[in-house]
């Protein structure tokens, strides 16, 4: 079971998902209009009491942890991002659901809000493993994903059905334990 956590960085400060955040989400996700990005799964702003509801009970199974992202220089929230599709047995984990409003992106939130969770994930979880997926056709996440120094495994076909009927493929992307250390590094000092 993922205990509820708030992680905090000179940047962002990564808050456990739940009702009180609804509005705050709606204006992120209102914020560029993800939910129209067919190459993601945000919320349509209607959609945010169902999407922390479904957090919340996948935190309630021992699937992961929702966070809301908060940027600690305005106190917005700026979207968000969690910990599913967890196997504590097997040692590892996948962040994904991470989206932030187009007025965060290319800032150092997600940087350090992955910074965080990785750390997390490794040095406070003992985890071996975090996964990372995409849309094989979101060539900014995948760019961003290899930015934090993951690599990436190979393309699972047919992956998942999306909300317009698409059906999917999706990049795996990996960071294992033995490679942390170096990962770490090169997050800080994008930070620096």
């Amino acid at each position: 079971m993922f205990e509820q956590v708030t992680l905090k960085g000179a940047h962002v400060r990564l808050e456990p998902l739940s009702e009180r955040h609804v509005e705050g989400l709606r204006r992120a996700i209102s914020d560029g209009e993800l939910w129209k990005l067919f190459v993601t799964m945000v919320p349509d702003p209607d959609g945010v009491e169902e999407f922390v509801h479904n957090a919340q009970s996948a935190h309630a199974s021992g699937d992961g942890l929702a966070f809301v992202t908060i940027d600690k220089t305005t106190n917005q929230i700026a979207g968000s991002t969690r910990f599913m599709h967890a196997n504590l047995l097997h040692k590892r984990v996948e962040i994904g659901f991470t989206f932030l409003g187009r007025s965060f992106q290319k800032t150092p939130i997600n940087t350090e809000a992955k910074l965080l969770m990785l750390t997390h994930a490794f040095e406070c979880l003992g985890l071996q493993r975090v996964e990372l997926l995409t849309d094989y056709l979101n060539t900014p996440s995948r760019n961003a994903i290899l930015r934090l120094g993951a690599k990436q495994e190979g393309i699972l076909r047919n992956h998942m059905v999306m909300a317009n009927g698409r059906v999917r493929d999706s990049v795996l992307f990996s960071i294992i334990e033995n490679e942390w250390a170096g990962v770490k590094q090169n997050l800080q000092t994008k930070l620096a």
